[in-house]
């Protein structure tokens, strides 16, 4: 139905940077109308997913007080698309990062509905 494919993990030194981009994408039965908040999530080995950024359609940012000054959350509504620009990444930023999206459809399913995309792994070594 709406696929959520992450992009641009990786393992990085400390202090280094990485670009994680996350494209939406409907189906022959699904028509993505619109895309209204969409956001990145982390998990790291034992601990709860937790919220790092979202940004919604219009613009407006949050992040999470751990990333504040080091990460940037963009999107491009043409592409669909949002990314999460990385810098100065510490040892503490190893997860996996997950996009999220809540998304208006139609076609077999009609309304709005959230997705997940299937996650990727940033490693960052000390």
């Amino acid at each position: 139905q709406v696929q959520l494919a992450e992009s641009g993990g990786g393992l990085v030194q400390a202090g280094g940077s990485l670009r994680l981009s996350c494209a939406a994408s409907g189906s022959i039965r699904t028509t993505i109308s619109s895309i209204n908040t969409m956001s990145w999530y982390r998990q790291a080995p034992g601990k709860q997913r937790e919220l790092v950024a979202a940004i919604t359609s219009g613009g407006s940012t949050n992040y999470a007080d751990s990333v504040k000054g080091r990460f940037t959350i963009s999107r491009d509504n043409a592409k669909n698309t949002v990314y999460l620009q990385m810098k100065s990444l510490k040892p503490e930023d190893t997860a996996v990062y997950y996009c999220n999206a809540d998304l208006s459809v139609r076609g077999s399913t009609t309304g709005l509905v959230n997705a997940w995309g299937q996650g990727t792994q940033v490693t960052v070594s000390s």
